[in-house]
Formats: structure tokens, C-alpha cells, sequence
């Protein structure tokens, strides 16, 4: 794609990322095939290929309007099309960029300034989420229905094993698990302390900053980034193995802490370092699939539950980590059923769901179609955000598939 930037684009890290992105893109259009929002609204400008033609039109000079911020904004984020894409373009960055520069230029009304800036403050700071979602849960029972499915009913963590072993890694905790669902963390803790593993939370350390990010407040992304490198630089030092993701959504933005601050003379070899220590859970498990071999055959002979797996995309698309968390699953003894689309969103894409309820509430009942099929027991999944979105349409219980590993290891 031949680009020729403005004047006040060129020569910046921003302009030179994009041009070298825009002149990846050769226009064959495979990303039509699987981007979500261009099936369910049929409008290339809801597409990769026509949104990448909206930013290049911007950082050639044009100006961009509500319609053009609208079309951006309906992006999941999802990079379904980074997949499929045999040219390689790096759609994501594109569009953090173009995101940013076009929220420059066009602004946002009072209420969606003020609905943003709620959720970047409510999901992004644990104390008051924890405490507002302890309210919910307070008075969950006399609520309607349409809300009740919107708060989870409270959940215990379990047991969380003393730090005991020689090996340790860190844990990102997140911003909302632990209140949703703290069981997930505790889970992870067991079945890596079970395998010889301490797992272990620096205090410091806070939200991964993809809330922001994604909110266009790239300032507050790189300041939540800063903070967590600072609070983990020292535990690595110390010999920590890895740095553990259960949620998928937060380790595509932590593995791109290297990216983002590449420009930084004080953070970016640190921050390249905090991202090649940072592992997805599946990616650990995967590297102790020898030590989890007895849970092979402790599988066998335990009754096998009926499961649908969801791949979030974060985990498939931006991680690039597909068919572990199968291969884990199933070598634990569990069956795993056909579930159609597994490479398409199911509309949760963080605070995609609340912004964009619409196209979300469609992804999702077309998701849930595809796993409800089979008629599994139970609906698993990698990310918290895909576990919630789909659980309030769910009658069948939705987990996080590391949850189901520490069951049968408990039973062994």
C-alpha cells in the first residue's frame, strides 16, 4: 500500500510504525472472512480492510469525523485478521495508533467522556470495584433477572499454598478476577505448587494498564506498565522464573510492554525484559507436561466430564498460543466437544461489551450457540472477560479450564 504521511507524522515512532504497517497491506481482503463486525454489519468500513483505509486516509491529512472514530471504535481488537492475514500485518498497532490520533482530533461527548472515564476508574482500581461488586452481590438476589446475570454470585478462592519451594514465579492478579472469581488464582497457586512451583504476588504490582490502553488513555496504560516492572524488575533478579497470566486479555498487554515503551531510554530494555518473562499459565503447564503425566492416567480413570472449550482471542490471535490448553485438557481425561467459529470473538473484548452492547449481545448468542451444541457439562474458557460476557448467557456453569486441572489433581 503506497502511503505518503503528513508533515507532522513523519519522522515521529508513531508515523514510522504506521507507514512501515500501511505498506505491509496488499488489499487481498482475507481479513473480511473472519472479522466479526464486518459479518454481523456487512460494511467494509467495519472491516480491517476498511478501517486500515480510515487511519491511512488520517495520517495522510485528512480529517476525521464521528463516523470514522464510530467504525474504529466497533473494532473488537480481536486480530482474527492478524491470523489470517498472509502479509502480516500488524493490524493491532495500527489501530492503537489510529485510535489515539483520531480521539486527538474529534473528542468525545460529555457522557461518553464521563462513561469512559468510569470504567477506566471502576475496573482499573480493585478496592472500589471489589467494594461495589460486594454491594451488588449484597442485594444480587432481589435484583431482575437481566441484572442479576450481570453479577456473579460470590465465590470462595480456596487454600492458596505457603511459598515453600525453591522455584518461584510471579503472578499477575488483575483487576477484576480476583473479586469475580478468586478461585482462579488460588487454582493456578495449586496446581504449580503441587508441580514444585511457588507462586507468588508482588504487592506492588497493579492493574496491566490494558484498560486504559484500550480507552485511548495511553498515558495512564504506560504509567500502570511502569509501575509493574518496577515492582517484578526486582523478584527476576532474585531468580523468579516466569511471570504467570491466567488472564489472556493481560498478558497480550504485558507481552507488548516491550513495544510500547521501546521509545522510553529509562524503561524499554527493562520493560523488553519484564515481557520475554511473561508467560500465559498454558504456556507453563505445557513446559511441565512431563511432571503433569501422572494426571494423565489419573484422568483415565476417572469419569470423564463433557466440556466446551473457548479459546479467547486474546489467548488464539494476540498470544499465538493455540491447542495447549486442548492438549492439557484432554490429557487430564476430559472430552472436549466440536464447537464451530472457535477462532471468532464472542464479544466480550473488555469494556467492548458495555460500549458496544449491541454487536456484543449478538457475538455472544452466536457464540453460546456453537458451544451449547454439543452439550457439554460445562463451558470453559482463558479469560476472565470471556468467562463473565458468557456466563450471563449461560445456563450451563462457565470456568477457567486451569480450575478443572486442580479439581482432578485435588482427586488424585
Amino acid at each position: 500500500m503506497q502511503t505518503t504521511l503528513a508533515e507532522r507524522y513523519r519522522n515521529t515512532p508513531e508515523g514510522d510504525a504506521a507507514e512501515r504497517i500501511l505498506r505491509s497491506c496488499v488489499h487481498c481482503g482475507f481479513c473480511l472472512a473472519t472479522c466479526p463486525t464486518y459479518q454481523i454489519l456487512g460494511n467494509e468500513l467495519d472491516s480491517p480492510r476498511g478501517r486500515i483505509y480510515l487511519m491511512k486516509q488520517v495520517l495522510e491529512g485528512a480529517t476525521p469525523t464521528a463516523k470514522t472514530q464510530l467504525h474504529l471504535d466497533r473494532c473488537l481488537t480481536c486480530r482474527n485478521c492478524e491470523t489470517t492475514c498472509p502479509s502480516g500485518v500488524e493490524y493491532g498497532k495500527l489501530l492503537d495508533i489510529g485510535r489515539h490520533i483520531v480521539e486527538d482530533k474529534v473528542g468525545r461527548g460529555v457522557a461518553e467522556t464521563a462513561t469512559r472515564a468510569a470504567l477506566k476508574t471502576g475496573l482499573g482500581a480493585p478496592l472500589l470495584f471489589n467494594t461495589a461488586l460486594k454491594l451488588g452481590q449484597s442485594v444480587r438476589s432481589l435484583m431482575p433477572a437481566f441484572l442479576k446475570a450481570r453479577i456473579p454470585a460470590a465465590e470462595t478462592a480456596g487454600n492458596w499454598p505457603a511459598a515453600r519451594h525453591t522455584r518461584r514465579m510471579l503472578i499477575l492478579q488483575g483487576c477484576v478476577q480476583p473479586g469475580l472469581k478468586p478461585n482462579i488464582n488460588a487454582a493456578t497457586a495449586r496446581v504449580l505448587d503441587r508441580l514444585g512451583i511457588s507462586l507468588i504476588a508482588a504487592p506492588d504490582a497493579g492493574c496491566c494498564g490494558a484498560l486504559a490502553h484500550h480507552l485511548n488513555d495511553t498515558e495512564a496504560g504506560l504509567a500502570a506498565a511502569r509501575r509493574n516492572i518496577d515492582a517484578w524488575l526486582p523478584h527476576l533478579d532474585a531468580g523468579t522464573e516466569a511471570i504467570v497470566m491466567t488472564a489472556s486479555g493481560c498478558g497480550v498487554m504485558v507481552k507488548d510492554y516491550g513495544w510500547l515503551l521501546r521509545t522510553d531510554a529509562a524503561y524499554a530494555e527493562k520493560a523488553a525484559r519484564v515481557s520475554a518473562a511473561t508467560k500465559d499459565i498454558s504456556e507453563i503447564l505445557t513446559g511441565e507436561r512431563d511432571a503433569l503425566a501422572p494426571l494423565s492416567a489419573l484422568g483415565s480413570r476417572l469419569s470423564a466430564k463433557k466440556i466446551a472449550y473457548h479459546p479467547p482471542c486474546t489467548l488464539q490471535h494476540g498470544l499465538k498460543l493455540s491447542g495447549s490448553v486442548e492438549a492439557l485438557l484432554t490429557d487430564a481425561g476430559f472430552e472436549l466437544t466440536a464447537v464451530a467459529e472457535k477462532h471468532l470473538c464472542c464479544g466480550s473484548a473488555g469494556t467492548y461489551s458495555i460500549l458496544q452492547p449491541e454487536i456484543a449481545a449478538q457475538l455472544k448468542t452466536r457464540k453460546l450457540g456453537h458451544l451449547q451444541a454439543g452439550q457439554p457439562e460445562l463451558i470453559v474458557t482463558a479469560n476472565i472477560g470471556c468467562l463473565t460476557h458468557l456466563q450471563s448467557g449461560s445456563a450451563i456453569p462457565v470456568k477457567h479450564w486451569v480450575e478443572l486441572l486442580d479439581e482432578r489433581l485435588a482427586a488424585s
